[in-house]
């Protein structure tokens, strides 16, 4: 009988390889923890209060395990930024986006910023605290902040557009004021809810968001046309001075 052969060796994925991927798991498990305690910190004492040491403490971690992730300061701050401003995506603008384009759409956007700033009240708004720490500051944190509001303003200002092109907004809509009067609520809000903690704040913010949806109706615009066209025309020209004979 002749002698068995034996089987080929069966290649394998060392161990230290899956090791590997799971020491990077872990790394970036450990990362997110960091990040999502820095974010607690930062929208109570601001992006400024953020500190190694400060962190090591809440996290439990030693200052050096928390510098091994980051490397500085200004990357953890611009880390915290981004994840706040993801945040703010999931919450404000993708849900929002299973509206149908035009005020249906814009309106929860709106509702959808109103909803989380009613939870920033408390807790605190990075968007808001970042600008006066950084407003007369240049660097790569400034640059990240404002580069989150600019995203967020942009998209506003597309969904102002998309109501304008639907005719729903008047002809002569300037997408970029009415962004600007939206924005002014939500700061108006959080100056005078978390401030100076007026009551009726929130009602006043949404009010003021119909208000400028009022103004800016093409209903409003037909409703201010003028009704005889001609004798409008008639009525500037008795205004005219008419020579005298000699």
């Amino acid at each position: 009988m002749p002698p068995t052969s034996s089987p080929s060796p069966v290649t394998r994925i060392p161990r230290a390889r899956s090791g590997t991927g799971r020491a990077l798991q872990k790394g970036q498990q450990t990362k997110a923890a960091i990040v999502e305690a820095a974010l607690g910190l930062a929208t109570h004492i601001g992006l400024e209060g953020l500190s190694i040491g400060a962190l090591a403490d809440v996290t439990g971690m030693s200052k050096s395990g928390v510098f091994a992730h980051f490397g500085s300061r200004e990357e953890l701050q611009i880390s915290v930024i981004r994840e706040y401003h993801t945040r703010f995506e999931q919450e404000v603008f993708y849900p929002a986006m299973s509206a149908p384009r035009g005020l249906a759409r814009l309106s929860a956007m709106f509702d959808n910023w109103m909803k989380r700033t009613s939870i920033e009240i408390d807790s605190g708004c990075i968007y808001i605290s970042g600008a006066v720490e950084f407003d007369d500051r240049t660097g790569p944190v400034r640059d990240a902040l404002a580069s989150s509001v600019l995203t967020w303003h942009a998209a506003m200002q597309r969904a102002i557009e998309q109501c304008k092109g639907l005719g729903e907004l008047r002809a002569d809509t300037n997408a970029e004021q009415m962004l600007f009067e939206i924005h002014g609520l939500i700061l108006a809000l959080h100056y005078e809810a978390r401030f100076l903690q007026t009551p009726g704040s929130m009602g006043r913010a949404v009010q003021g968001f119909h208000n400028i949806l009022a103004r800016y109706s093409a209903g409003a615009q037909a409703a201010a046309a003028p009704a005889d066209p001609a004798g409008s025309r008639r009525r500037k020209v008795s205004t005219q001075t008419i020579p005298s004979k000699e």
